[in-house]
């Protein structure tokens, strides 16, 4: 099921995540038939940056010395009960190709998949098969929450090209265990740290420096997007980083307003729109522990796209102000220029 419709609000969007994965298995196809003999390589939705739980939802590719290549798909036995598969999610595993747990020769209580060969339309294919298993049937949102390691059969790790925005690992990051007894202290937390990463990262993607970038009194980094402003703000409790936009400000709250912002959440990926203090605003935000900057590099991209896209939408159904068009007519009247501007920050 795809995660975005044919929707003009969210189509610049989705077109963004439908080339991120494109490339994914078109680089995951070039990688295969270059395995070494008995290598096991593991594509894993990252426990610690999607908010799976004790779930390892995973893909695994070993190539024979007849070079054969036999794919493994986790499968319910392996996961928590909690986060097992519907029969709509097994049926969907069957009909992309895979056989159903123990039916392929050494499969075990996983999913099977063995191709005859590594000719370039049978390794497309299982590129193909993997990618979608990870994004339609795990619910990867992006390439960017992949983590993935190659490893000889010693156990060592193996150098692999890179697979798109996937991230190489050293080893396979742990579901974070579920503790039944008294809390434990929680791991210390830099949040100055955490900022000098985040200006990093956003100066980069801006092709300027930390300090030249664009910051109000609370460091907040602003960057323009059309008639759109996107705020990357860093949070200490929890640690996190919020990528936000003030949609559309001085705007009414209607029944067809919630549904409309209730309709386009369900279709992103990864994010929300939500009403709040006369204002629609998006956001998408990112784990500040074990920071990833692929992660906020992929959420920026996200909300400049989308927000400079729905703002314009939006206004054209509910009126309401943008942040960067003084023509608009507010929905409300009487407010001053201090006050409206005010609630951006």
């Amino acid at each position: 099921m795809p995660l975005l419709d044919n929707d003009p609000d969210t189509a610049d969007l989705r077109e963004k995540v439908d080339r991120a994965w494109r490339e994914f298995a078109r680089s995951l196809a070039g990688a295969l038939p270059e395995l070494p003999v008995d290598a096991r390589l593991e594509l894993v939705l990252d426990p610690t940056a999607t908010g799976t739980g004790d779930a390892s939802y995973s893909v695994t590719v070993t190539m024979s010395d007849d070079q054969r290549l036999a794919a493994r798909a986790v499968g319910n036995a392996s996961l928590p009960e909690r986060y097992h598969m519907n029969r709509a999610a097994v049926a969907d595993m069957i009909a992309l190709g895979w056989s159903p747990p123990g039916v392929d020769p050494g499969s075990g209580s996983d999913f099977g998949l063995t191709t005859g060969g590594t000719d370039p339309e049978e390794v497309t294919r299982l590129a193909a098969v993997l990618a979608r298993t990870l994004r339609d049937i795990y619910g990867a949102p992006h390439p960017a929450f992949l983590v993935y390691s190659l490893q000889d059969s010693s156990g060592e790790t193996l150098p692999l090209p890179p697979l798109a925005t996937a991230r190489a690992v050293t080893s396979i990051p742990s579901p974070p265990s579920v503790s039944v007894g008294p809390a434990e202290p929680q791991e210390t937390y830099d949040a100055a740290v955490l900022r000098e990463q985040v200006r990093a990262v956003v100066a980069a993607m801006q092709q300027t420096t930390p300090e030249q970038l664009t910051a109000d009194p609370d460091g907040d980094i602003g960057i323009r997007a059309g008639s759109a402003m996107v705020f990357v703000k860093v949070r200490e409790n929890p640690p996190l980083v919020d990528v936000f936009s003030p949609v559309l400000t001085q705007i009414k709250p209607t029944e067809k307003l919630y549904w409309r912002l209730s309709e386009l959440t369900n279709r992103m990926p990864i994010g929300r729109l939500y009403y709040a203090n006369d204002t629609v605003w998006a956001s998408v935000p990112v784990f500040g522990r074990n920071f990833q900057p692929s992660h906020l590099t992929l959420a920026v991209q996200v909300m400049t796209g989308l927000a400079d896209e729905l703002d314009d939408r939006l206004h054209g159904e509910f009126g309401g102000r943008r942040f960067f068009a003084e023509d608009d007519h507010p929905a409300h009247h009487g407010e001053s220029e201090s006050a409206r501007t005010g609630m951006y920050l």
